[in-house]
């Protein structure tokens, strides 16, 4: 399937969510080298200095917009309106189409800039292209069920939990447990 022409920028009221471009080298850096101890099994650790080179960040650039061409996996960072820092990402991911129409959502703030609803905000924008540009019927999000506050946020955003996916993902050495949360374009807040 050919690329869907998606708007490169989508502006919420605190936030810009676009796809990373060349000049965001410096915030991208930054952001991944400045992050407190990890807060759960699903946060991050700073990057060792080898994995924050020019030529990383201009592979992970050309992957994603190979990506985004093949209609598989939309990657979107997360800046803050009135200074442009990199907060967070947020993936429309793994899309499938033909009678699924179905993407899943994935979604990461920097521990540094947690309890803001940054992550909700983003994740609104961003299901909103999915469904208006995308044309997709459905998004699912995967949310570990100690995650208590990933719970919240799909609450917040009107995902449903259909159940726990057992064994669904291996992480760390183990098969962990899911909670399956979806949206379907019909229930959609506006």
């Amino acid at each position: 399937m050919k690329s869907i022409d998606l708007p490169l920028y989508k502006k919420t009221k605190r936030l810009v969510i676009r796809p990373l471009e060349d000049y965001d080298y410096e915030n991208w850096a930054q952001a991944y080298s400045s992050l407190l101890p990890p807060q759960n099994e699903w946060d991050e650790t700073n990057w060792d200095e080898s994995e924050l080179t020019k030529k990383k960040f201009k592979d992970l650039l050309k992957e994603q917009h190979k990506q985004r061409q093949s209609d598989e996996f939309y990657s979107f960072g997360i800046f803050r309106k009135d200074d442009g820092v990199l907060l967070g990402r947020v993936t429309l991911m793994d899309i499938s189409r033909g009678i699924f129409q179905n993407a899943y959502l994935g979604y990461q703030i920097f521990n540094v800039y947690w309890g803001n609803g940054y992550a909700q905000e983003a994740c609104k924008a961003v299901m909103q292209l999915a469904f208006k540009n995308l044309k997709l019927h459905r998004v699912e999000a995967g949310i570990s069920p100690a995650n208590k506050k990933s719970i919240k946020t799909a609450k917040a955003l009107g995902l449903r939990k259909e159940g726990v996916s057992k064994r669904r993902l291996h992480v760390n050495g183990k098969w962990t447990d899911m909670e399956i949360w979806a949206l379907t374009k019909e229930e959609l807040k506006k």
